[in-house]
C-alpha cells in the first residue's frame, strides 16, 4: 500500500488561493473498481482509497506517514510561471510580432 502526499492545484474558477495551500495524502488503489450488475453502481473492496488525509505542510503529511509506517510517494505541485503584462504592453512601438487583432 504506497500513500501520495501531493499539493493539489486551484481549479481553474478560482481566483484565490484557497485549498491550494494544503497538502493531502491519499492511498493508491489496491483493487479495481467493479460495476455492480443490479443497479449499475460502481464499488471497490479497497476501503483505503476513500481515505483523504489533509496537513497543513509538506512535512507534517510526511511525518506522518513516517510515522504510521507508510511508503509514501511525494509528489511536487508543478508551478507554472506566466509573464505578466499590462494592457499598454500590447501597444509598445518595440513589440516583435504582428498584432493580430
Amino acid at each position: 500500500m504506497t500513500a501520495r502526499i501531493s499539493c493539489p492545484a486551484k481549479t481553474a474558477t478560482q481566483s484565490g488561493f484557497a485549498k491550494s495551500r494544503r497538502w493531502l495524502l491519499e492511498f493508491d488503489r489496491n483493487s479495481p473498481r467493479e460495476i455492480d450488475p443490479l443497479m449499475g453502481w460502481t464499488s471497490s473492496s479497497d476501503m483505503n482509497a476513500q481515505v483523504r488525509l489533509w496537513f497543513p505542510t509538506k512535512e507534517e503529511a510526511i511525518a506522518y506517514a513516517e510515522r504510521e509506517g507508510l511508503a509514501y510517494v511525494v509528489v511536487e505541485p508543478n508551478t507554472a510561471t506566466r509573464k505578466i503584462l499590462s494592457y499598454s504592453d500590447n501597444f509598445r512601438t518595440t513589440r516583435i510580432g504582428q498584432w493580430t487583432h
